[in-house]
């Protein structure tokens, strides 16, 4: 789908398919312009969990975002469908996915904390997300009751490594409750587990090889279910993949579905769907960005490479239009001591670091994207947009707030300050006004608070510390409030392997920089959070000691208000698996694999997973030293 030569004959074919189903809905439903019940079928998009109890393990508070992200696109093609009516110039020209109703103001302030779909019935469109968190009995329950009283034709399933086993039994119940249901398969552990390779090699980069891949020019790691399904580790529970930018691509494939539902009984075949990807295709159907959809018939996979132009992220559709604001971080207290109403917002894809162990990192994501048309007044609308739909506190999830680029963190806060400075309609710029039109929202923007992560070497050696103070002192006239950072390890013989510790001063080791980084974020008056990684290249008991004790003395000189220890475990797409010989060790898929204590009191952690470095008594040392040492400033492992 890449290419560019395009005859009117492949283009009449597209044409003449999309005009007969029209006619056929047409007289099927007895009128020219059929009505929206005529062209909608149902659809669930999941998020897989990544534990199976809230015993003493850590909760993701926040919103899907991941999930939001990928799906912004086609639910942005849908609603402007449902909108404009069927037709050969809207997105979804017959058929089209059903996403429900954008959330009113009313149901975007009254939303709850925790999304749960199967609670509730109202027809809006995050009630079409399945967001279990932990995949329990009752989850599981609930999920089969969600699909039967659904009956999804496409269910949509977003996963990272850790909930790798659990989106995978998603998919098997799918199949078992609702056999005509499509599973497509997306996000973080599809993308670094497959890939699209030049036509002249195979997997192993030999096109020499005297036995072939029977996966042909796709790389597909041994942790991924293309792989698994493929070598009858897993049963045939997954129809398609999706990697890569998967927002556009995904859209592509909903369109192509929705091209090849029978108009009866709202079902499609796989193949059928295989055939219209490729009529697209032959038709001049390009999308931007780099992805790659994988079909799975009963006979091959097929591989749909996507290799367009390169996009905008500022130009893709809020995450947020579709879904309400629910998740509320400790981090932003209210003045009555009560938790904000926090709106997860990135204006990048990946890191600009290259640290082997992290899957953020734009070595392994495929490159760095940012927000590029007027990034800063970009991001302040989004803000506002944000705040209209009830947000009282914004968390940038970029690896590093705006790159690290200090000029774009000067510029967005410098905007955002006078945003939040405005006293009437006149001050605000045309695209903020339109969001925020109520006394409601002005209240909420100029008490707006906001948090970002940086980076030690950020703070002290890439710029001066006038520069330092500046940007900080900027940050806090903005409104930022928390700050997170992540200190990794304490032990110079483990910090000398991580790409994060890049700038290198003799006379001047790590621990040094994380001292005065966590100094110049305080006497800006900001709070810091902070992350600590166990189990990198160089770990031992002994550096294992000096990072709890180190750790212990930044909280008692009050440098930091949460500490978070965290154990390596291996990414299918980082170099670190590769260099420890894990690459095609990984299980990811068993669910026979038991989770159990030290491993469930950390983020992520499973057995069979975790660093080589590390013993389970060396993570039960962890365990139990970080919680006697660092106390209350451990990030509490109870339930959220």
């Amino acid at each position: 789908m890449s290419g560019t030569d395009v005859s009117p004959g492949q283009r009449s074919r597209l044409d003449r398919l999309r005009r007969s189903r029209l006619e056929a809905l047409a007289e099927s439903t007895g009128c020219d312009l059929p009505p929206w019940d005529a062209r909608r079928y149902p659809v669930l998009a999941v998020l897989a969990p990544v534990m199976t109890s809230t015993e003493g393990e850590i909760t993701y508070p926040g919103d899907p975002m991941c999930l939001y992200a990928a799906l912004s696109v086609a639910v942005d093609h849908a609603l402007l469908s449902a909108r404009q009516g069927a037709g050969p110039h809207v997105p979804f020209s017959d058929l089209c996915p059903d996403w429900g109703e954008v959330p009113s103001r009313p149901e975007r302030l009254a939303a709850e904390h925790v999304l749960r779909a199967w609670n509730e019935r109202e027809s809006v469109v995050d009630r079409t997300v399945f967001d279990p968190r932990v995949w329990d009995d009752a989850a599981q329950h609930a999920y089969r009751r969600e699909l039967r009283s659904r009956s999804p034709r496409v269910l949509l399933i977003s996963t990272v490594s850790p909930g790798h086993r659990y989106a995978l039994e998603m998919a098997r119940i799918a199949k078992e409750e609702v056999p005509h249901c499509l599973v497509v398969l997306g996000g973080r552990h599809i993308d670094e587990t497959m890939r699209y390779l030049p036509a002249a090699k195979n997997r192993a980069g030999d096109p020499a090889a005297d036995a072939p891949d029977p996966l042909g020019t796709l790389d597909v790691q041994y942790s991924s279910p293309l792989r698994a399904m493929t070598d009858g580790r897993i049963g045939p529970v997954v129809d398609f993949l999706v990697a890569g930018e998967g927002h556009l691509a995904l859209d592509l494939l909903l369109r192509a579905v929705s091209l090849t539902m029978d108009l009866d009984r709202r079902r499609a075949d796989p193949t059928d769907v295989v055939g219209v990807l490729d009529l697209l295709g032959e038709a001049g159907e390009r999308i931007p960005g780099s992805s790659l959809i994988c079909a799975v018939t009963d006979d091959a996979v097929h591989a749909f490479p996507v290799r367009g132009p390169a996009h905008d992220l500022a130009d893709l559709p809020s995450p947020y239009q579709g879904f309400a604001i629910r998740s509320r971080f400790p981090v932003f207290p209210l003045a009555d001591g009560s938790p904000a109403r926090t709106a997860h917002l990135t204006v990048s894809n990946a890191c600009p670091y290259h640290c082997d162990f992290c899957s953020e990192a734009a070595t392994v994501v495929g490159g760095l994207k940012r927000f590029g048309r007027d990034p800063a007044a970009v991001a302040v609308e989004r803000v506002c947009e944000y705040v209209s739909y009830g947000a009282q506190a914004v968390f940038f999830d970029d690896s590093i707030f705006w790159s690290g680029t200090f000029p774009l963190i000067r510029a967005f806060c410098a905007e955002l300050t006078a945003v939040r400075q405005a006293t009437q309609p006149d001050d605000l710029p045309p695209a903020c006004l339109k969001w925020i039109t109520e006394d409601d929202d002005w209240r909420r923007l100029r008490g707006l608070q906001f948090g970002a992560q940086v980076t030690v070497d950020l703070m002290t050696v890439l710029h001066k510390e006038d520069e330092v103070r500046q940007v900080l002192a900027a940050m806090r006239e903005a409104g930022c409030t928390y700050i997170y950072m992540g200190i990794e390890s304490m032990a110079s013989d483990v910090m000398q392997h991580v790409h994060k510790n890049v700038r290198r001063v003799a006379g001047r080791p790590w621990k040094a920089k994380v001292r005065r980084a966590l100094e110049l974020i305080k006497e800006a008056g900001i709070p810091v959070g902070s992350s600590v990684l166990f189990g990198l290249e160089g770990e031992t008991r002994e550096t294992i000691q000096e990072t709890v004790h180190e750790v212990g003395l930044l909280i008692d000189d009050g440098l930091i208000g949460l500490a978070s220890p965290n154990i390596l475990t291996y990414h299918p797409g980082t170099a670190i698996t590769r260099a420890h010989g894990m690459a095609d060790r990984l299980d990811y898929h068993s669910p026979q694999v038991e989770n159990r204590p030290p491993y469930i009191y950390f983020e992520e952690a499973f057995p069979e997973v975790v660093s080589r470095r590390l013993t389970e008594d060396d993570i039960w040392f962890i365990h139990e030293a970080t919680a006697k040492r660092w106390g209350i400033v451990r990030n509490s492992a109870a339930p959220d």
